[in-house]
């Protein structure tokens, strides 16, 4: 039998209640992790390199989260730092991945920066805004994260 036919023969009230779940469900909203935040403000902090906090960053590529902001020691040994909250829709999801060189991606809806925040893809009904990166200064084994 087919699906409309099928359809048909439960009715209008039946087809629904069986529908509307699964519409629900394969809504792309619910597959979206993270949230909607405001961007930090007033950036400044520092990371003792030595402490545990901080052991992702001793191999390049590595990269961690802190107050909003995403550290990373580059694949060039060099630390850069971008706000974590995607320029799209400011959803928190900002992360550094190490394809083309190493690039901070958003996995909300695809958005990709270079190192100095420039969008490397265009998505759509978006203004393609550039991602907010932070200065980084070592002293030492501190490495401090700034405006």
């Amino acid at each position: 039998m087919e699906r409309k036919k099928f359809l048909r023969t439960l009715g209008a009230g039946a087809a629904f209640a069986i529908t509307f779940p699964c519409l629900g469900s394969c809504s792309k909203d619910s597959e979206i992790e993270g949230e909607i935040v405001t961007p930090p403000a007033n950036v400044d902090f520092t990371i003792d390199l030595n402490s545990s906090e901080a052991a992702k960053l001793a191999n390049n590529g590595g990269f961690i989260l802190k107050n909003l902001v995403v550290v990373v020691k580059n694949l060039e040994g060099e630390f850069v730092a971008a706000t974590q909250i995607c320029s799209h829709e400011q959803y928190d999801q900002v992360r550094f991945v190490n394809q083309d060189g190493g690039i901070f991606y958003c996995n909300v809806h695809g958005s990709r920066f270079s190192q100095n925040g420039t969008p490397l893809n265009e998505i759509p009904n978006s203004t393609s805004k550039a991602l907010k990166i932070y200065n980084t200064s070592l002293e030492g084994s501190i490495l401090r994260v700034f405006e």
